[in-house]
């Protein structure tokens, strides 16, 4: 039946605050004239699905597709070939609140009912309440689309749109390698033993999250590893006073939490753990003077075109344009992540404003 459609929406609801490995739970799709829940908890053979969607004459329509798009491809091997991001568009056209319930309100007069956005979309049945909910995310997204590609298209973006749809449909879920510490946030600010009693609560506290079926944060906060980290407790009561730790954590973990302190203590110093820091080569002549350069050019830009600066231009690219010592245009194909609206649209001022100095 999608098979004749020339345009679908998608939505997917996922069980990642609940459980330790997270899964697609629910995808919608919506049509012009029908919408559809489909269970993939179920449902084993999904290519009724994957045919159109990977069909590069069917347009697929998201709001923020990237996480969607990692997750079809994990679960199902599934792709989109031909996808409009609405969430995307939506940015091209200088809007800033550009969440899907706050477009539909906007548009539409539609007030989406978010109060199962944290639910656990494995459970199942799933009441009527929570299939309702799970339509309305897909059944406004082609009306929707209709209005922005039509603003795009008159305000001669479409194609910026195109190029970015096309790199998000090349997003894939990596597995991560190396210590679990380079996953923590605030890892960073430790050293030496500090890290290694980190990684080793780290490892604990993983092993528990798999055996409880619970995603590692619900277990203990990573805040409250760092803390353990730092202030080494030696026995249950210096563990009670660290901020964060509860006593139900204390009674269920606490015995392991000082044996995995300990085992980081015995580690010789030879085998302490690192964190990689980047290093940073020394900015080229009349870089830093550049990125001003390139920064104030920004503002003046992104307000005659009434977008936010970072969709005209993100820091890490100024960055790399003020580093390159641009010459000429065919310059900017050696800028990685440059897309090629970028270079049509401005790339000639870009490398003028970069180049300003350099023959002197």
């Amino acid at each position: 039946m999608l098979g004749r459609e020339t345009e679908v929406a998608v939505d997917l609801e996922m069980d990642s605050l609940h459980h330790y490995r997270e899964k697609v739970c629910l995808i919608q799709v919506s049509t012009r004239s029908e919408s559809w829940l489909i269970d993939p908890l179920a449902f084993k053979d999904l290519s009724p699905l994957a045919v159109p969607l990977a069909d590069p004459h069917i347009r697929t329509v998201l709001h923020g597709a990237d996480y969607d798009i990692r997750s079809l491809h994990r679960d199902f091997g599934i792709e989109v070939n031909s996808l409009f991001d609405t969430m995307l568009a939506a940015r091209f056209l200088g809007i800033t609140e550009f969440g899907l319930a706050a477009l539909l309100k906007a548009r539409f007069a539609v007030e989406l009912n978010k109060k199962y956005q944290k639910a656990d979309w494995s459970k199942r049945p799933l009441s009527p309440e929570m299939c309702a909910y799970a339509t309305a995310d897909t059944a406004y997204l082609l009306p929707l689309y209709d209005q922005i590609r039509n603003e795009l298209t008159e305000k001669g973006r479409l194609s910026w749109l195109e190029e970015e749809c096309r790199l998000v449909c090349r997003a894939r879920v990596t597995e991560k390698e190396g210590p679990l510490f380079l996953s923590c946030k605030g890892a960073g600010k430790l050293k030496g033993r500090a890290l290694a009693i980190l990684e080793e609560l780290l490892r604990l506290r993983d092993r528990q999250a798999r055996d409880l079926d619970r995603p590692a944060f619900k277990v203990i906060s990573a805040e409250t590893l760092l803390e353990v980290a730092e202030k080494r407790p030696r026995n249950l009561n210096e563990l009670a006073a660290v901020k964060g730790m509860t006593p139900g954590q204390i009674h269920r973990y606490g015995e392991g939490i000082l044996a995995a302190i300990a085992t980081a203590l015995a580690l010789p110093e030879d085998e302490l753990p690192r964190f990689p820091r980047k290093l940073r080569e020394e900015p080229a002549d009349g870089a830093k003077e550049r990125l001003k350069r390139l920064k104030r050019w920004r503002e003046h830009k992104s307000a005659g075109l009434g977008l936010e600066p970072g969709v005209v231009a993100p820091n890490w690219l100024l960055e790399a344009i003020a580093d390159a010592e641009l010459a000429s245009i065919a310059a900017l194909d050696g800028i990685a992540g440059m897309r090629e609206w970028q270079k049509q649209l401005y790339g000639e001022e870009i490398v003028a404003i970069a180049a300003e100095g350099l023959s002197g």
